[in-house]
C-alpha cells in the first residue's frame, strides 16, 4: 500500500518541485557575499570571505559550468529537460545572468563597504600615478630586482603564436605602436603577471597606523614601455581566463594511474575558456582581439554571456595576501583554543585504553584534532600494534599522519594507506604523499579507477593479552589538521567489535575488490546507502502514518538527489516533521501545499565551514543517529566510496540530540531561512528575543568544559586559504 501511495505521489511531482542545482549553489556563495557585506564581522574576515567567493566561483566554472556548457553547446548537446525542468541552455542563460549579478554585488562591496572600511583603518591601495618619489624610487628597485628578471614579454604575430593563457593566470594584454627598430608596425602582446611575486606591494611613506600599497599589475603596466623597448603602448588590460579543468578519467585505462593523473593535471592549464574577466575600462577593439582568440561569445541569440567587465582588481583571491599580514588581530576573529575531547585526557592513559572504556565523539574545531593525530602517531610508535590501515583523501601541506604512516612502516608495522588521486584539486598533493609513502615502505593503493574513495576511516590492530583488538576512527571530515580548525565536523573512535569487523572488509574492499561481507553496522556506498537511507526515511513516514511520533533531521552540505527528495515528500505528505539543514545546494523546494508543508530548510554560513553530515531518523527517545562522509548526492550515492556509521553509546547519542542538534534550530543570526520561492532570507531575532549564533554558543560550551588542550588555534591566513574551498 505504501509503495502505491508513494507511486501515485511522485506521479504528480513535477519540474516546480524541484530547485535547479547550479542556481541553488548560486545562492549558497550569494550566502558567502553577504557575509562580506556583513559589518558586523571583523575587517579582515569580511576581506576573507570577498577572496572566499571569488575562489568558490572559480570552481564553480572549472567544474560545474564546463560540464552545463558541454552539455549546452557541444555537437552532441543532449536536449533533455532537468528534473527542475531546464535544458542546459537555459541553465547557461541563467547561470550567466545571476553570476554577471553577483559579481556586481561583489564589486560593489569592495569599492562602497569594505574598500573605505580598509582606508579608515590604515589600508590604502595607492595608484601607480599617485605615488610619492620616495615610493617611487622604492617601486622602482623591487621592480629591477626582484620582477624584471621573471617577467617575460611575449608578442603575438605570425612568428610568435599566441601563448596558451594557464587557467586563472593573471595577464597584461597590450597593444603596442612602432617607433623604431625591429617588428610590425602595429602589435599586440601580453605579459603574465607572476604569481611567484606578491600581488600585494608594500610601500613606504603611510603615517604611523597606515600600511600603503599597489598591486603588482600595475607597477608591471607602468613598466611596459621598458619591457617592449622601440613600441609605443597605445592601450593595456588586464584579463583573466577560467578554463575547463574537471579530470574526466571514467572511460579511460591506464596501468599506472599516479602517472594518468600527473598527466592530466598538466592538461587541466589548457583546457576549454569557460570564462574571461576582462577589465571594463579596456579598449573594445583589445578586448575583440583576446576574447575572439578564446573562442568566447556572447552565445545564441546573445542571450549567454562568456565574458565578465570587471570595474575593479581582477581576481580578489589574491585578498588573501591582505588577509595574511601580521600584526593586525584587531581585525580578525578572535583565536580560541580547542578543548581536550569528553572520555580523553585521563592522567596516564593512552588514547587505547581510553576508546576501550568506551566510544568517544569528537566534534570540531571545539573539540582539538590532536587526538586523531594521536591515534595514528601513538600507533606507529606502538610495539603492540602490529597493523595501520588509514584513508586519505585531502591531507595537510605537511601531514602529521602520513608522516606517521611512514614511520610506523619504517619500524616494520603492516601499513596500508588508500590514497584518493582523484580529490578535486587536491590531487598534486596527493600524488607527492603518494610517492613518498611508497619510498617509506607504506602499502599504497589508489582505490578504483570509476569510484572515488571519499570515506574518512582509520584502522589499527593491536596485540593485547593473547588476542587482537581493533580500534576505529570515523569521521566526517578529512585527516587534515588545517581544515580541522577551519570546518565543523564529527568524529568518533570506538572498539565496537561489529564496527571494527565492519571497517576491515571495508579495507579489503578498497585494496582487494573483496565482496560478500554482510555488513552489520557500516552502511557503505556505492553498495546500499541511498537503500537504506530511503528506507529510513519511509520508517518514520510509516510512523507519522500510524499515528506514532515521528522526526527526521538532516544536515549536510548539499541535498540533491532526486529519489531521496521525493522520500522526503512523502514522509512530509505523511506527517513527519523534517528539518534540514543544508549548507550548500538544495534542491528539495519546502511549503509546498500538499508536498512539502512539514518540511523546513535553512543553511548556515558563519566563521567556520559548516560540514559535518548528521541524519537522525525517529524522536529523541527512538532516535536512529548516523553520521557520515557523504552527502545526499547521486555522486555520493553511486560514483564514491562513502560509510554512514551509527552512534551506538547513549550518552553520545544524547550528546548529539541535547547539545548539537538543537544549537543549529535554535539559530537566529547566521542562520538562513529557504522559502517555497528558492531564495533564502536571514533569520533576525523577533522583538524581545535572544539573538542566537550557533557557532558562538558551541564555543561557549567549549569553554564551560574544565579541561584544556595544548594545542593553540592556529588561524593563519595561509591554513584558512588551504581549507577555503568547498567540498570534501
Amino acid at each position: 500500500m505504501a509503495t502505491e501511495m508513494g507511486d501515485k505521489m511522485e506521479s504528480t511531482i513535477g519540474p516546480d518541485a524541484f530547485i535547479n542545482r547550479e542556481l541553488s549553489w548560486l545562492q549558497f556563495n550569494l550566502r558567502v557575499l553577504e557575509e562580506a557585506e556583513n559589518p558586523g564581522n571583523p575587517l579582515m574576515e569580511r576581506l576573507k570571505f570577498l577572496a572566499i567567493f571569488s575562489s568558490n566561483l572559480d570552481e564553480f566554472f572549472m567544474v560545474r559550468v564546463a560540464g552545463v556548457r558541454e552539455q549546452a553547446l557541444g555537437e552532441s548537446a543532449p536536449q533533455d529537460f532537468a528534473p527542475d525542468g531546464m535544458r542546459a541552455i537555459d541553465q547557461l542563460k541563467e547561470i550567466a545572468a545571476y553570476t554577471q549579478e553577483l559579481v556586481a554585488r561583489q564589486y560593489r562591496c569592495l569599492r562602497e563597504s569594505i574598500g573605505p572600511a580598509m582606508a579608515a583603518e590604515g589600508f590604502e591601495l595607492l595608484r601607480y600615478d599617485r605615488l610619492s618619489a620616495e615610493q617611487l624610487e622604492h617601486i622602482d628597485r623591487f621592480f629591477r630586482e626582484r620582477a624584471l628578471p621573471i617577467l617575460t614579454p611575449m608578442a603575438v604575430d605570425p612568428a610568435h603564436p599566441s601563448p596558451q593563457y594557464h587557467n586563472r593566470g593573471l595577464y597584461l594584454g597590450v597593444m603596442l605602436a612602432q617607433r623604431q627598430g625591429l617588428g610590425p608596425k602595429q602589435m599586440f602582446a601580453v605579459v603574465q603577471v607572476p604569481q611567484v611575486l606578491p600581488r600585494i606591494v608594500g610601500v613606504p611613506g603611510g603615517v604611523a597606523g597606515q600600511t600603503p600599497f599597489v598591486l603588482l599589475e600595475e607597477v608591471i603596466a607602468a613598466r611596459l614601455p621598458e619591457l617592449f623597448g622601440g613600441f609605443e603602448v597605445r592601450s593595456w588590460t588586464t584579463f583573466r581566463i577560467t578554463r575547463d579543468s574537471d579530470l574526466e578519467l571514467l572511460e579511460q585505462e591506464s596501468d599506472d594511474m599516479l602517472r594518468l593523473i600527473e598527466e592530466r593535471l598538466k592538461a587541466r592549464q589548457r583546457g576549454q575558456a569557460v570564462r574571461i574577466e576582462i577589465s571594463a575600462k579596456v579598449d573594445e577593439a583589445l578586448a575583440r582581439m583576446i576574447i575572439d582568440d578564446e573562442g568566447l561569445h556572447a552565445g545564441i541569440d546573445n542571450s549567454y554571456g562568456e565574458v565578465y567587465r570587471i570595474d575593479g582588481p581582477l581576481d580578489l583571491t589574491g585578498l588573501w595576501e591582505l588577509y595574511r599580514l601580521p600584526g593586525f588581530d584587531r581585525f580578525h576573529d578572535s583565536y580560541f583554543t580547542p578543548r581536550v575531547p569528553r572520555g580523553l585526557g585521563r592522567r596516564g592513559e593512552d588514547i587505547f585504553t581510553a576508546i576501550a572504556h568506551g566510544d568517544i565523539l569528537l566534534h570540531h574545531p571545539y573539540d582539538s584534532f590532536d587526538p586523531v593525530v594521536d591515534f595514528v602517531t601513538s600507533a606507529a610508535n606502538d610495539p603492540r600494534v602490529l597493523a595501520i590501515k588509514q584513508t586519505l583523501y585531502r591531507t595537510s601541506g605537511d601531514s602529521p599522519i602520513s608522516r606517521a604512516l611512514m614511520a610506523a612502516a619504517e619500524s616494520g608495522k603492516h601499513v596500508t594507506a588508500l590514497v584518493e588521486l582523484k580529490a578535486r584539486f587536491d590531487e598534486a598533493n596527493n600524488v607527492n604523499w603518494a610517492r613518498r609513502m611508497e619510498q617509506a615502505g607504506v602499502h599504497v593503493v589508489f582505490g578504483f579507477l570509476d569510484l572515488k574513495t571519499h570515506c574518512k576511516v582509520s584502522l589499527v590492530v593491536r596485540q593485547e593479552g593473547q588476542g587482537l583488538r581493533r580500534y576505529v576512527h570515523l569521521g566526517t571530515g578529512n585527516y587534515n589538521p588545517t581544515t580541522a580548525l577551519l570546518y565543523t565536523d564529527l568524529g568518533l573512535f570506538t572498539a565496537d567489535e561489529e564496527i571494527a569487523e565492519d571497517a576491515s572488509a571495508l579495507f579489503n574492499l578498497l585494496t582487494g575488490y573483496s565482496q560478500g561481507h554482510a555488513w552489520r553496522k557500516l552502511i557503505i556506498a556505492p553498495n546500499d546507502l541511498q537503500r537504506r537511507t530511503l528506507e529510513l526515511i519511509d520508517e518514520q513516514a510509516q510512523l507519522a502514518r500510524n499515528r506514532q511520533p515521528s522526526r527526521i533531521f538532516i544536515k549536510l552540505n548539499s541535498l540533491v538527489d532526486h529519489s531521496v527528495i521525493k522520500a522526503l515528500y512523502r514522509a512530509s505528505q505523511a506527517g513527519v516533521p523534517i528539518d534540514i539543514v543544508a549548507r550548500g545546494i538544495c534542491c528539495l523546494r519546502p511549503g509546498l501545499p500538499g508536498l512539502s508543508e512539514n518540511i523546513r530548510v535553512r543553511s548556515i554560513v558563519d566563521r567556520f565551514l559548516e560540514h559535518s553530515r548528521i541524519y537522525v531518523f525517529g524522536p529523541d527517545n527512538e532516535a536512529k543517529v548516523f553520521l557520515s562522509s557523504a552527502d545526499w548526492m547521486p555522486r555520493n550515492f553511486v560514483r564514491r566510496v562513502e560509510v554512514m556509521f551509527p552512534v551506538l553509546a547513549a550518552e553520545l547519542v544524547a550528546r548529539i540530540l541535547k547539545e548539537i542538534v538543537p544549537v543549529y534550530l535554535a539559530d537566529n543570526t547566521r542562520a538562513r531561512q529557504l522559502d517555497v520561492d528558492g531564495r533564502f532570507h536571514l533569520l533576525q531575532p523577533a522583538a524581545g528575543e535572544f539573538a542566537y549564533r550557533c557557532q558562538e554558543e558551541f564555543l561557549k560550551q567549549r569553554a564551560a568544559v574544565d579541561s584544556v588542550t595544548s594545542s593553540a588555534l592556529d588561524t593563519s591566513a595561509g591554513a584558512v586559504e588551504q581549507a577555503a574551498a568547498v567540498g570534501g
